[in-house]
């Protein structure tokens, strides 16, 4: 597990960005859990029809237990991450049920770590999304990872979400100026409350150039200032948070 900020994460961002089908997405999160040192990395999209699609590094016994005994219902992860916002660490959700315990250490014999960190996302028509990072360590190691770490995985986690819902199915024609990759990533993490020097700094980009972008997708949205320019962006689905 790596405690150190990833320096080779921006080339694993843009093939995901260039991903073609959600078989691309399997090889970005393998390679995202490789660059974390981590146990697992598993994005879980669920339709607002019920309809699931996931990829990720779990055993496929397990996704496939998942599945059959529709463990969606009793999943402590997404029950509690549903009605969140905002990146939940396992240990502030509620284990105590017996269904809960019985799930746990199911998942635990199929190579599940103890550690578990979710970043909830929303789309259009009711989709909802977690995009979870796992690993067996110690309650201490993990606070210093996923505090390191927090802004690259929201950033990971927004850009997976984006390009899997270009490949839901029926999805509606993206509107005709759309955003380039960069522009959503300044917007999304504006709309999550980072500040521009935190932004440039997570996207490995000045100043100067974050201004850049972001005055790009304000005149493509027609917006008088910031604000307006990421209110626009989440109103038409640009950007996702």
């Amino acid at each position: 597990m790596n405690v150190q900020p990833p320096r080779r994460l921006e080339p694993i961002l843009e093939d995901l960005e260039r991903a073609r089908d959600p078989a691309d997405l399997q090889d970005v999160a393998t390679r995202l859990r490789d660059l974390f040192h981590i146990d697992h990395l598993v994005y879980h999209w669920v339709s607002a029809a019920g309809d699931q699609y996931g990829c990720g590094t779990y055993d496929p016994a397990w996704v496939a237990r998942y599945v059959e005994k529709d463990y969606l219902r009793i999943d402590p992860v997404i029950k509690g991450c549903y009605q969140r916002f905002h990146p939940v660490d396992w240990k502030r959700l509620d284990w105590s049920g017996k269904p809960a315990q019985a799930f746990l250490k199911e998942a635990l014999e199929h190579g599940l770590g103890n550690q578990g960190y979710s970043i909830p996302l929303r789309g259009p028509n009711g989709q909802f999304a977690l995009f979870t990072v796992n690993h067996r360590c110690d309650d201490d190691a993990w606070a210093a990872f996923t505090e390191a770490h927090r802004r690259e995985l929201i950033l990971c986690a927004h850009t997976f979400n984006q390009k899997a819902l270009e490949f839901e199915p029926d999805r509606a024609p993206a509107p005709a100026r759309q955003l380039s990759p960069r522009e959503v990533d300044a917007l999304t993490l504006l709309a999550l409350g980072y500040g521009r020097a935190q932004v440039a700094d997570t996207l490995s980009i000045s100043e100067h150039t974050l201004r850049v972008y972001i005055e790009s997708a304000r005149f493509k949205l027609s917006a008088i200032n910031t604000v307006h320019a990421v209110a626009r962006a989440i109103s038409q689905g640009l950007i996702v948070i």
